[in-house]
């Protein structure tokens, strides 16, 4: 009976932490922001922002369901913005091999974002378009 206990115990700590290396990059959204505000610009590049190791992410668009999130991604992600319930923002997840590393927000503030028929993104292919209203 300890046994089971004990292997309970360690399941419920291992599910709770599978994400805690997983951080929500506010710093990246603001310079995600500046671009955005900036009416002249029409695409940010994603790889001269980021301070991290990368090597594919996902732009996630409004409305997105937690199950297409994990399909497209090939991983596990728990999404806490509840992307799947709102209009106002974009999820860009990024992964550095098959492990998600970070994730932003991004407000649509008059905007949509693209990554058009890429996919997704890589640091050699890192543009995302940005399309204002």
């Amino acid at each position: 009976m300890k046994k089971i206990t004990v292997f309970i115990f360690l399941l419920f700590l291992l599910v709770g932490c599978s994400q805690s290396n997983v951080q929500h990059n506010k710093d990246l959204e603001d310079s995600i922001y500046s671009i955005v505000d900036d009416k002249n610009k029409s695409e940010i590049s994603m790889k001269s922002l980021t301070t991290f190791d990368w090597d594919k992410a996902f732009l996630f668009t409004p409305y997105s369901t937690q199950e297409a999130i994990e399909e497209e991604l090939g991983t596990d992600f728990k999404d806490t913005s509840n992307i799947s319930m709102r209009d106002d923002i974009y999820l860009l997840v990024f992964l550095d091999g098959d492990k998600v590393v970070q994730y932003v927000e991004i407000e649509r503030r008059g905007s949509d974002f693209s990554i058009r028929e890429k996919g997704h993104l890589t640091p050699s292919n890192d543009v995302i378009s940005i399309e204002r209203h």
